[in-house]
């Protein structure tokens, strides 16, 4: 699993990554990456609205999502914030289907940071 240091907690950090982040979307989620350029690991922050089921379903694509960025921590660059909202077709997904979306974005994105 992704450990606390590892994750996004505050509201304005949220924010500040979604609002200033460069963005990819996808048929499952829709993932913000935005570089802070602080010397400390990758973060990761997850939205799972209402619409993408009952709670049963938010938190199975939750735990899919931070065991999928568990795998990805170490091709993110360090003092970069990621945070991955998941869209309603997320609910139905299986797990390597959503670990391809979320896998090409993360790519995408940390290759036109470099």
């Amino acid at each position: 699993m992704l450990a606390r240091p590892y994750r996004v907690t505050r509201g304005s950090d949220y924010r500040l990554v979604v609002r200033r982040g460069s963005r990819c979307g996808g048929a499952r989620v829709v993932t913000s990456m935005l570089t802070t350029g602080e010397s400390r690991a990758a973060r990761f922050g997850f939205i799972i609205s209402k619409q993408v089921g009952t709670a049963v379903v938010r938190n199975t694509v939750r735990r899919r999502l931070k065991a999928i960025c568990a795998e990805a921590l170490s091709r993110v660059p360090e003092g970069t914030d990621v945070v991955i909202r998941a869209l309603p077709a997320s609910a139905t997904a299986s797990f390597s289907e959503l670990s391809a979306d979320v896998n090409r974005c993360l790519d995408r994105l940390v290759k036109t940071r470099s």
